[in-house]
């Protein structure tokens, strides 16, 4: 049964995590989320996550992908070039609390890093960084707290393997920014995976799964858990300018009670059918999408 139907609008992959992402015109689905999302993350010397959160200006630092590797460019810097299947040595790597296996891309991505992200807003000098890639071979599993008895795997997302959202959601958003004199903004700043045209304002919020039929059968998504938000959204994509207006506009109608009244935008998803270790379909812009709602 279809309630309503969806088309894909936009397809966004993030190949270092907290970096700037890379639209793409099809995305193939994998066990760990879309393919090439989130293989890459930048650690400090103790292996622990370097993000946006304390480090804007990784929101420059941006990605493309080509048949066998991931150039990264930045202002004021040369091109970083990765192999998309280079591993050197084996690390350990700390994501919220989580300390997994990966392997360290070695000292010129570590000098990359180091020489542009250099030190805090606030002037704290952040050291050596090292860029590590998600050991393949290691299972790290969404929680089950709303995944159920679905055993979703991820690479270094937050925590969820796809992101959906509306156009419609940003629209709103903008709308609000619009009634009290603020410029616009760009969905970029929520980072989505899959966006989603042809539905109301957070009807993402609602849906019990979004399906199509692939060439190696049906694929069916779940959203599970709605995407609490942290400052990220305040940062400018192009300038890497934090201004909190958009936190507190957000705070004004996006207080979600699922979450204990934490900001949330856009749903978390997993796959229930059609993906697995040996069927990986590709999803593509303009793809139509059978919606179901929650009742």
């Amino acid at each position: 049964m279809t309630d309503a139907q969806a088309t894909v609008s936009q397809l966004w992959i993030y190949p270092v995590k907290s970096c700037a992402g890379v639209m793409v015109p099809e995305a193939t689905l994998t066990a760990q989320g879309l393919l090439n999302d989130r293989c890459w993350m930048v650690v400090d010397a103790q292996g622990e996550l370097v993000s946006q959160r304390d480090v804007p200006h990784m929101a420059l630092i941006q990605p493309s992908l080509r048949l066998s590797e991931v150039v990264l460019r930045a202002p004021g810097m040369l091109a970083l070039h990765l192999a998309l299947f280079e591993v050197q040595e084996p690390v350990k790597v700390q994501l919220w609390g989580q300390t997994m296996p990966a392997f360290d891309m070695g000292d010129v991505a570590a000098q990359w890093f180091s020489d542009f992200l250099g030190q805090t807003p606030e002037g704290k000098a952040l050291g050596r960084l090292r860029l590590a890639r998600f050991d393949p071979d290691h299972v790290r599993l969404s929680s089950t707290q709303w995944t159920g008895t679905v055993a979703a795997k991820n690479q270094f997302s937050d925590g969820y393997p796809y992101l959906v959202c509306s156009q419609a959601s940003v629209e709103d958003l903008n709308a609000r920014l619009a009634a009290q004199g603020h410029a616009a903004v760009d969905l970029r700043r929520f980072r989505p995976n899959i966006v989603l045209s042809g539905i109301p304002a957070h009807d993402e919020d609602h849906l019990r799964s979004l399906s199509w039929q692939a060439e190696e059968g049906q694929v069916v998504l779940q959203p599970v858990k709605p995407c609490s938000r942290c400052p990220m959204p305040n940062v400018d994509p192009d300038t890497a300018a934090v201004n909190p207006l958009l936190s507190d506009v957000l705070q004004s109608y996006r207080q979600d009670r699922r979450l204990d009244g934490a900001i949330s935008f856009g749903m978390n998803a997993i796959a229930t059918q059609g993906v697995s270790e040996d069927v990986e379909p590709v999803l593509r812009v303009g793809q139509v999408l059978d919606l179901q709602y929650l009742l």
